[in-house]
């Protein structure tokens, strides 16, 4: 009879005591806005035809649309060059401070303005990756996106040293960076230009006045109780926003995989030969053509497709199919992209994927990028003038790895300098305090 409130309990402690998934919500985090940054950098000599005023979608027709269906475009607030220009570049710099992790809960509220204001504006320009771009772009705004691998988890960290040490850090960005965007978001809904549809602005000013009510505890709070509060609020939107996304990626496969059994060239087994003999999905003759020359590979490819997409919702729970079906998943996006030319599609699906990484192969990418940085700063080290000890004799260099091996290098050379002088002095060798070892670290 009490197992089950136990259950209960610890469910709900793990829902509402931290932000789960921290490594897979910061590789959306990058994904999502590194695709979406690559994509307007190559379209950026085209951004005239297919944003701007010399689309075939032009400023009028894209004005009926939105009166019609109230979908949110910052784009229509003007039909000037410069507005568009402007937008259009800012919406880079949110996607680059997005990847880097810079004030993540803001950027992600801009990157939602730059995707929604772009695509809105243009309908009909994309090739399904903008859709899922189009949803997750609005998901990531409820996520706390950025706890590992962002500009954001370093300020934290340095934080946190600065208070235990005995400081108090205060910031200055994100209140000044809250006022300009606030009177800018007052302007705009004064002005008329949020009156379509209530969604977006309704959440832009939520989110506005939820960073109002977390810096105002921060700083007025005498205890920690109300902080704590918010936390729990913000992990269990986050916790809620990461389950949604992992339904809907769930979603896509499914009804992608469903339709596809309807379909007669599914069921014969040749669909995939057809898409590979189109010329606007040909970058590679060539290589389409050897991918079709067998028929047994094109059935194969065929049948696995739709078995693929139909059978990961249900294996989830099993962890160790799960992970054979994403490695099956992100191989075919990696061959659409290669083959098909659709980069930014399979970007976005990869992207998407990710969400179902486990969190240890996560940790150990982290690593290896780590020291992949290590080794490419390496040959600046090599440069700086050696250290010399009291008797000159030069310290090592401190070797390319963690900062734990780093400093216990460091602390190794220290107590051998110590030895050295208490040799020095007739005193004999140092004794470690309280029976350390050398370079072990308190």
């Amino acid at each position: 009879m009490n197992r089950f409130p136990l259950e209960v309990r610890g469910a709900v402690a793990r829902v509402t005591d931290a932000a789960l998934g921290p490594y897979q919500t910061a590789v959306i985090r990058i994904g999502f806005s590194a695709t979406w940054l690559l994509f307007l950098l190559r379209e950026f000599p085209h951004r005239q035809e297919l944003y701007g005023p010399d689309g075939p979608w032009a400023w009028d027709l894209a004005d009926q649309l939105v009166g019609s269906n109230g979908a949110f475009t910052a784009l229509l607030w003007s039909d000037g060059q410069g507005w568009f220009e402007a937008l259009y570049l800012l919406a880079v710099v949110w996607s680059a401070l997005l990847l880097l992790g810079w004030r993540t809960r803001t950027m992600s509220v801009l990157f939602m303005v730059g995707v929604l204001s772009l695509q809105n504006r243009s309908v009909f320009v994309g090739d399904g990756g903008d859709n899922v771009l189009h949803l997750m772009a609005v998901y990531l705004v409820f996520t706390r996106c950025g706890q590992v691998w962002s500009l954001d988890a370093r300020r934290a960290r340095r934080a946190d040293e600065a208070r235990a040490r005995g400081e108090r850090p205060r910031d200055r960005t994100g209140p000044a960076l809250w006022g300009v965007l606030g009177f800018l978001l007052l302007l705009a809904t004064l002005a008329g230009r949020m009156d379509g549809d209530w969604f977006v602005p309704a959440l832009l000013w939520a989110v506005w006045s939820a960073q109002a009510l977390w810096w105002l505890v921060g700083r007025c709070a005498r205890t920690p109780q109300p902080r704590a509060l918010l936390d729990v609020v913000a992990n269990i939107v986050h916790n809620g926003a990461l389950l949604v996304i992992m339904a809907e990626a769930c979603l896509i496969y499914a009804t992608a995989g469903w339709y596809k059994i309807q379909g007669s060239r599914w069921q014969d087994g040749t669909a995939v030969h057809y898409p590979l003999h189109l010329e606007y999905f040909s970058p590679w003759p060539a290589l389409g053509d050897l991918l079709t020359a067998s028929g047994t590979l094109v059935m194969l490819v065929t049948y696995g497709t739709v078995a693929v997409q139909v059978a990961f919702p249900f294996t989830l729970f099993n962890r160790r199919v799960k992970n054979v079906l994403l490695v099956l998943m992100i191989t075919e996006h990696a061959v659409i992209a290669v083959v098909l030319g659709l980069p930014f599609f399979s970007l976005a699906m990869i992207a998407a994927d990710a969400v179902f990484l486990p969190t240890s192969f996560l940790r150990r990418l982290g690593n290896v990028f780590t020291r992949l940085c290590a080794w490419v700063r390496s040959p600046m080290f090599r440069t700086l003038p050696p250290r010399t000890r009291a008797g000159g004799a030069p310290v090592p260099a401190p070797r390319a790895g963690s900062p734990g091996e780093t400093v216990d290098h460091l602390d190794r050379a220290e107590q051998e300098e110590q030895e050295e002088r208490a040799e020095q002095a007739g005193r004999g060798p140092v004794v470690p305090a309280s029976g350390k070892a050398p370079g072990t670290r308190p």
